[in-house]
């Protein structure tokens, strides 16, 4: 198959390194790329969240098959395009979509479907909201409604800074994706991630992982689009999983096709366990970056198989063949991320670092500039391991990290705490 690949961050670099170990992808070509996806694959410069332009793209390049990895394109109705004129996609249509591009969306579709989640209230004004709040107090949740690239909640521990983000949102530092804000119940627990594919009828689980959204060590200070993760989650255990699918990913589908658009692509379920109880914390219509890594270091060339078969309607014959293995990625981002830093720093070392199964550091925020690399972006680099044990894997990811020369970034040094305390 000729493959087209849309995106440019760490994710769909992770995404062509496993499609590319697969004998079945003849061409690979990811828009728009990035400098560490140049050296494997064919970049071309795209406007990706234009569905006549991707499929003029797809018609001219003989593309059989794509591969959507951000959400904005979904969300833009870009599946839908290609589907119209034939074209093979895996990522879910414009209305599917909504369960990432909406977060109020949602939430009436886990209420229809009976899936547990937080308690919650959906404000189209700033007054109704901060209502809300001292009526409800702190700690809460304050979620921009909209797609704000991941950095769009504010987990409020008192209730001034509930009523300072609601005041952000309404005034505009998230955009559009703040002109509607959901506050929600506070929930306790264990955050992990479940990734599951879906043809429309059938569900298949992929993995499990747990990300580490906040910037500093301890799960300290802002939230960020996250600073690492690892592969599996032990907090989701198999029981747990199980109680997943069951109670929230299988109703919820069922309730997509209900309502006429069924879904079909990866689904992210973000999910708080307590007790052994798993409750919905949102829906991501995509991978999750940077959990894509750690998920494409173990499952390799098996992946374009499952998502082919997931946009074919052929889930209900396809399995996951998983290694007794565990994947770490550590990120390295710009000084200043999540806030205001700069771009064109100059990145050494990484020539002289392994790339192979085990080892890969795979491209975020990057460009190429002559024979350099430089930073282009607030997250740069996730340097992702594979081992027999988490420990193992994460001793890997570090001795790369140490070898990189980047005066400019920082990274946490605590990735996989949880798992490995």
């Amino acid at each position: 198959m000729n493959i087209l690949i849309l995106g440019s961050g760490g994710r769909e670099h992770a995404l062509a390194w496993a499609v590319m170990q697969n004998p079945k992808c003849d061409k690979l070509i990811v828009a728009p790329g990035n400098a560490g996806i140049a050296q494997i694959a064919d970049c071309a410069s795209l406007d990706i969240e234009q569905g006549g332009a991707v499929v003029t793209f797809a018609e001219e390049n003989a593309i059989d098959f794509v591969i959507v990895g951000p959400e904005a394109p979904l969300a833009a109705g870009v599946a839908d395009r290609l589907r119209e004129a034939g074209i093979l996609v895996f990522g879910p249509s414009q209305a599917a979509a909504e369960l990432e591009a909406s977060k109020s969306f949602t939430k009436e579709i886990c209420d229809a479907a009976k899936a547990p989640t937080a308690a919650y209230g959906h404000f189209t004004d700033a007054e109704a909201a901060k209502a809300y709040v001292k009526q409800q107090g702190a700690p809460i949740v304050v979620k921009a409604d909209g797609l704000a690239a991941g950095k769009g909640v504010i987990v409020a521990m008192d209730e001034q800074t509930a009523l300072d983000a609601i005041e952000d949102m309404f005034g505009g530092s998230f955009g559009g994706a703040g002109a509607e804000v959901v506050i929600e119940e506070f929930m306790e627990g264990e955050e992990a991630s479940l990734f599951v594919l879906v043809d429309g009828e059938d569900v298949l689980s992929i993995g499990t992982a747990q990300d580490h959204k906040r910037v500093g060590e301890g799960d300290t200070g802002l939230n960020t689009g996250g600073m690492g993760a690892y592969s599996p989650a032990p907090v989701l255990s198999a029981e747990i999983e199980a109680r997943a699918m069951e109670e929230i990913v299988k109703p919820t589908m069922a309730e997509m096709a209900r309502r006429g658009a069924p879904y079909q692509g990866v689904l992210y379920a973000g999910l708080m366990i307590k007790d052994g109880q798993p409750r919905l914390v949102e829906y991501n219509v995509r991978f999750g970056d940077p959990e894509c890594q750690v998920l494409m270091m173990r499952l390799g060339a098996q992946a374009l198989d499952l998502m082919h078969a997931a946009a074919e309607g052929r889930l209900s014959d396809a399995q996951v063949n998983w290694g007794d293995d565990h994947a770490i990625t550590v990120v390295m981002a710009a000084n200043g991320y999540p806030g205001s830093y700069e771009k064109g720093t100059e990145i050494g070392g990484l020539d002289a670092l392994p790339e192979d199964s085990s080892n890969m550091v795979f491209h975020a925020g990057t460009k190429a500039d002559g024979g350099k690399v430089l930073a282009n972006g607030g997250r740069v680099l996730n340097v992702t391991a594979r081992g027999d044990s988490l420990a193992e894997a994460r001793d890997r990811a570090y001795a790369m990290v140490d070898q990189i020369d980047w005066k400019d970034g920082f990274f946490r040094r605590d990735i996989g705490w949880r798992a490995l305390s």
